[in-house]
């Protein structure tokens, strides 16, 4: 078969044929890492500040990540896995070019504001070893601290620029050790908060966990000794902290490469294991850390909190999250970018979009203040995940036609650019107005823009019958499944590596993160006193560190022996 006329077409903008798809241990790790990062330390510690009460937070959060779990699974994963196409491609195939260049750059605004959140997260370990103030208002106050945060920048930028793969292959790795940091911080803070609650640096019951909760983590007090969020809140953001990624459709990107749309369950690895416990660990650590400190939580950034909670183990998560997020999040702001500036290159585009990054980095308030900016981002592209949805769910049940956009060989779409302004317009009205919790805002808006583009599309034409045109895909859509069958038919199998040594190394890591762990419940549960407590700690600062070195020591050179064999 003569496939010439795919030659010139780029892979992205083809769908991901059956021999690249992933299982569902590859997910769970792919969410693992990704929802495990340095922003948990400052959400964690913000839900503390805004005086969420300690129910609300064990029985709220759990909802939310599993309405988070649900929107992965029944929207994004059906969506991604029919069309096996990206949300910027399928964007572009049923609302033009002019709709995919506006949604560029909302993305371009959206990660070069959460990397630079990253890079000050980052900057607030590397100011506590130069012995740095605390940056807590929204504009730095510290001439050495721009210097840390324009020297960590750098290095992102850098690295998104030219060494992203192996970056992203890396941060593959920290998952599990993540998971464990976070985990050992609350368990090695926890006899801190209980002396200073119950006067005994020993739990003996849930209920001695919930008093302490109670009157010294969640207080239903916020920092201002205020009434705090309540149960409805605390539900809301957890489920609306990732709309830009569900409801807004961005994970498409990740999950066409799934073989079944089930695999959206895999996120639960990120929400429940990420979110849930990381931010309530972090809450933990907020909170221990205020009291051996003997200051307001909101006097803290994540560097105070991650060194009381976990010694030098902590510079090293509180960079390594928050560079690995932002290396991830920064490679997608320079992609967009070069999607609209089509004569640069993606490394031109990326150091411009990185230079932006690393100036509003310097002020401090992009990380403050996450919980918002998490959920107007969201709120800004949700209604293109409404649109989508609208087209591809809805337009067959009602006799619309897909892609009616292309069919009429349009570069612009008024409809949806209308309705995604319009959408605009109802969401941040809405909360102008201050008619509900700014948290759930999203479902309203995507609603309102799913009715008002269906309304659009049909009076312009999404309702007519396309049949030679369908005809015409048809005959494509075989070509290119024809093509991805050669494909596969010349690709090189993969190389497992089964050696005795990676196995070894492999041993190893599993047993530093064991022995970490098993130091964290030790300096909580054998800590008779205040005494044996700090004596426990510096056994784990000092060892935790060891096998921190080890894990990463071993995981890496795993990592770097499969590469071998697939070279």
């Amino acid at each position: 078969m003569n496939f010439e006329k795919l030659d010139g077409v780029s892979e992205e903008q083809l769908p991901i044929a059956k021999h690249n798809l992933h299982g569902w241990k590859h997910f769970l790790g792919l969410y693992a890492g990704e929802h495990v990062a340095a922003t948990e330390f400052v959400i964690g510690a913000t839900f503390v500040a805004l005086g969420a009460k300690t129910m609300d937070i064990l029985v709220g959060l759990l909802i939310g990540n599993i309405l988070a779990i649900l929107s992965w699974t029944l929207i994004t994963s059906p969506i991604a896995t029919q069309t096996r196409l990206s949300l910027y491609t399928y964007l572009e195939k049923i609302a033009g070019k002019s709709m995919t260049k506006l949604y560029n750059w909302a993305n371009v605004i959206i990660f070069t504001v959460i990397s630079a959140a990253m890079i000050t997260v980052s900057s607030t370990a590397v100011r506590y070893l130069f012995n740095i103030p605390a940056q807590l208002n929204w504009y730095p106050t510290n001439s050495l601290f721009v210097l840390v945060v324009l020297a960590v920048g750098a290095v992102v930028v850098f690295v998104a620029m030219y060494g992203f793969k192996a970056v992203s292959e890396f941060s593959g790795i920290c998952g599990p050790w993540l998971f464990v940091m976070f985990g050992s911080g609350a368990l090695v803070i926890m006899p801190a908060l209980s002396e200073s609650v119950l006067g005994t640096t020993t739990l003996h019951s849930f209920k001695d966990f919930i008093t302490i909760g109670d009157q010294s983590i969640w207080t239903g007090v916020n920092a201002f000794g205020k009434p705090g969020i309540g149960l409805l809140e605390v539900i809301g953001f957890a489920w609306a902290a990732n709309t830009i990624t569900h409801f807004g459709l961005i994970d498409m990107a990740l999950l066409r490469y799934a073989k079944k749309p089930i695999y959206g369950m895999a996120t639960s690895s990120g929400m429940l294991f990420g979110h849930y416990l990381a931010w309530i660990s972090a809450g933990i650590m907020g909170a221990g850390t205020a009291v051996l400190v003997k200051k307001s939580i909101i006097a803290l950034d994540p560097g105070d909190v991650a060194f009381q909670a976990l010694g030098l183990s902590g510079f090293v998560i509180v960079i390594i999250a928050g560079w690995t997020t932002a290396n991830a999040n920064l490679y997608r702001a320079g992609l967009a970018a070069q999607a609209i500036f089509t004569r640069y290159s993606r490394k031109q585009a990326t150091l411009a979009v990185g230079l932006v990054t690393m100036v509003v980095a310097c002020f401090p308030f992009v990380f403050s203040q996450m919980l918002p900016l998490l959920t107007y981002a969201g709120l800004l592209v949700v209604p293109v995940g409404a649109i989508v949805f609208a087209e591809h769910v809805i337009f067959p049940k009602i006799g619309f036609s897909r892609y009616w956009v292309s069919f009429q060989k349009l570069t612009h779409s008024t409809p949806a650019i209308a309705s995604w302004g319009i959408g605009l317009v109802f969401g941040f009205g809405l909360n102008t107005l201050n008619v509900m919790s700014f948290y759930y805002l999203f479902l309203p808006t995507w609603v309102v823009t799913i009715i008002v583009y269906t309304l659009l599309a049909k009076r312009y034409g999404a309702d007519k019958d396309y049949t030679e045109e369908k005809a015409a895909m048809d005959k494509h859509d075989k070509l290119v499944e024809a093509y991805h069958e050669h494909q596969a038919s010349i690709a090189s199998p993969i190389v497992e590596d089964t050696s005795l040594l990676s196995k070894t190394l492999g041993t190893i890591t599993w047993i530093s993160l064991a022995v970490t762990l098993g130091l964290a419940f030790f300096t909580m549960f054998g800590s008779s006193n205040m005494t044996a407590y700090l004596a426990n700690r510096e056994i784990f600062y000092t060892y935790g560190f060891v096998c921190t070195v080890i894990y990463f020591t071993a995981a890496y050179w795993v990592l770097r022996r499969q590469k071998a064999l697939q070279a």
